[in-house]
């Protein structure tokens, strides 16, 4: 009777729930692969089912030119390589996260399936804006949809970085701890997304008409702007390492020159 009060007791000591119980990294980073490649994977059968021209129509309507036909998609075609470079950058930050990150934790693992989640929904959002063309009355709320997704698939990833600073001796490389010197690339990494898809939301709220290029000129300057962070980075960091520099040395000198004067010139 004892032993089994004892294997009952300890059985509910295993499966209590605790959010900063760990998880197994490798299993939460395989699983994360499997849902970006899969969301891939859709955006290329979406186009090749959708967006192929007919041999018939080529021959009738292009006179047998291929390129004329494919051009009458050409919307729909930017709407997939947008879609497919978001896709492609989140999952470069989530690579980039999880590489700082040493053990995952259950709340870390909730945060980044509700990230996933959002993520699945960006094949949604490339069928929104790829009809936008089509059906002008629906731009803006297809742009707005793209928006929000894009959003909160990068908010959640921005809130997993958070939660692994809340116990960065256990979680996080020192490197991207605070302090470290991947801390400030990883903030700024982390925050692009959210930053730039909120303000083109906002953006489409005020400026209706340019709702469209609002949307495409969000897509092309994030890839370039992954690209300039680090040396943005490095020179912000820079300048102010100079800054504290020079007032560390003007409070030396000034210590300096009081430690020379004389006791009566110090008073006077």
């Amino acid at each position: 009777g004892q032993r089994e009060e004892e294997e009952e007791h300890h059985s509910l000591e295993t499966f209590t729930f605790y959010l900063s119980e760990p998880l197994s990294k490798e299993r939460v980073e395989a699983f994360s692969d499997g849902v970006y490649a899969i969301v891939a994977t859709l955006l290329i059968l979406d186009i090749c089912e959708d967006n192929v021209p007919d041999p018939r129509e080529v021959e009738e309507k292009f006179h047998g030119s291929l390129l004329e036909a494919l051009s009458e998609y050409g919307p729909n075609y930017l709407a997939y390589f947008g879609s497919f470079v978001t896709i492609g950058l989140l999952w470069f930050v989530h690579h980039s996260l999880f590489l700082y990150v040493t053990k995952a934790t259950r709340l870390m693992g909730l945060l980044n399936i509700l990230s996933l989640a959002f993520i699945g929904g960006l094949p949604l959002a490339y069928q929104l804006t790829s009809e936008f063309a089509e059906k002008s009355h629906n731009e803006i709320e297809a742009i707005q949809v793209s928006c929000v997704t894009t959003f909160f698939a990068s908010i959640f990833q921005f809130a997993i970085w958070t939660t692994a600073l809340l116990y960065e001796r256990e979680t996080l490389h020192p490197l991207a701890r605070y302090g470290g010197k991947e801390h400030a690339f990883m903030f700024a990494k982390l925050a692009l997304y959210p930053c730039v898809s909120l303000g083109a939301f906002f953006l489409t709220c005020l400026l209706s008409e340019f709702s469209t290029a609002i949307f495409h000129l969000m897509q092309i300057i994030i890839p370039f702007a992954f690209l300039a962070l680090r040396i943005f980075v490095r020179i912000a960091l820079t300048i102010i390492k100079s800054g504290i520099s020079l007032s560390r040395q003007k409070v030396v000198l000034l210590e300096e020159e009081e430690a020379c004067l004389s006791p009566t010139e110090t008073l006077s």
